[in-house]
């Protein structure tokens, strides 16, 4: 892996906003590493043989800053709700494509298999399926917005 290929990296990382990445190969393995709080971030790199660990800290191109809620709810009990989460890390989408209307918004009916948006991986558009049937209270991501692995996207209330 060369130097071109790991800025490329960092700068992939820095665009979903993910706080860490590993990634392990033959004979490199590279963890980048986000911090929201201070806007840094670190990368370090590994190459193999264990005996001789050779370690380097590139600087990133410009952090992202964490995604704000979409819809502000009144102050509502959220234990009774179902939490739909990202399956993947990437980039959330509301829309199918700029020119189509929105997936689901708030207090939409929704079933089980129901499209609730796409997420970006790698210029691969996953379309997110609804795993429970429910009303949708709240949508927690930003159109557009870096979103994580397991990082909620979606409130439904499934009475």
């Amino acid at each position: 892996m060369d130097l071109k290929e790991i800025q490329n990296l960092i700068k992939f990382v820095s665009n979903t906003g993910v706080a860490e990445v590993k990634l392990e190969m033959d004979d490199v393995k590279i963890t980048i590493r986000t911090t929201i709080e201070n806007n840094t971030e670190a990368t370090y790199i590994q190459q193999a043989p264990q005996a001789q660990v050779q370690q380097a800290v590139v600087p990133a191109a410009a952090p992202v800053a964490p995604a704000a809620p979409v819809v502000a709810a009144p102050a509502v009990e959220e234990s009774k709700y179902i939490t739909i989460k990202s399956p993947i890390i990437g980039t959330f989408y509301r829309k199918p494509s700029p020119d189509k209307p929105v997936f689901a918004e708030v207090g939409n009916t929704i079933a089980k298999g129901d499209v609730l948006c796409v997420i970006e991986a790698m210029k691969l558009f996953n379309e997110i399926e609804s795993e429970v049937s429910g009303k949708i209270v709240k949508i927690l991501v930003d159109d557009m917005s870096p979103v994580e692995f397991d990082q909620p996207l979606f409130l439904v209330d499934p009475s």
